[in-house]
């Protein structure tokens, strides 16, 4: 692992036992809108063996889970141990049977699993954060079978300026003074900058391309400020 993947894990470890109540006000709450649309944009089915990268808390890895029924498996991988230790103290949240999860620490550059393993796949907000985007990219690829459909959600800087400008207000004088009372400034601060170095849409479609993936769209979503690739292995 370099040295500044070891920063980015050391980063979510520390904001593990907030994370949540982050994303919750970092989003109005509508971060749970927008993972139920990437576990709908990957196809999973009932029966399929799932995949949620960067699973970070394990809400994104309970939606697949419950998609993909009890005849199912969901595999979540995250490189932050405190953040695999929430997932899995989760409760469930869901009434009817869901696929079980296993929780596994690995570095989504190097999976620890075969080729052609996962019917589906997931990744919430950690595309943003991986050091190598098209080793990750080609990672993903190469243990997906087939036929299988990726979604992956992140936050992008919008097209719009007026919209950027507005972004950029809620970030300084929301979200980081909201994380500097929790005494968390300095682990919030990182998202400007990995925003900034974040491909945008139109470029993650060729770097998905170049991956191997045939089909690949960029969908835009909450005006641009978020958005979601559905990315298919032919």
């Amino acid at each position: 692992m370099t040295r500044k993947s070891e920063q980015i894990q050391a980063i979510f470890n520390r904001i593990a036992p907030v994370y949540d109540q982050m994303n919750d006000w970092f989003s109005l709450g509508q971060h749970r809108i927008w993972k139920q649309m990437a576990v709908n944009w990957s196809q999973a089915q009932a029966g399929n063996t799932g995949l949620d990268l960067c699973c970070g808390s394990g809400d994104l890895a309970d939606l697949l889970a419950q998609k993909v029924g009890e005849a199912g498996q969901v595999y979540g991988v995250d490189f932050s141990a405190q953040l695999l230790a929430v997932a899995a103290s989760r409760p469930t949240r869901f009434t009817l049977p869901t696929a079980p999860i296993t929780w596994i620490e690995a570095d989504v550059l190097k999976l620890p699993f075969a080729e052609n393993t996962f019917d589906c796949a997931t990744m919430g907000y950690g595309l943003r954060n991986v050091v190598d985007i098209p080793q990750s990219l080609q990672e993903l690829h190469r243990v997906l079978k087939p036929g299988a459909v990726a979604a992956i959600l992140d936050f992008h800087r919008p097209r719009s300026a007026a919209l950027r400008q507005f972004q950029q207000w809620y970030l300084d004088y929301l979200v980081v003074p909201l994380a500097e009372q929790m005494g968390m400034k300095q682990e919030y601060a990182y998202i400007n900058p990995s925003l900034e170095r974040f491909p945008d849409g139109q470029q993650q479609v060729a770097l998905a391309q170049g991956a191997g993936f045939t089909a690949a769209t960029h969908y835009a979503i909450a005006g641009g400020m978020m958005g979601i690739l559905v990315i298919e292995k032919s």
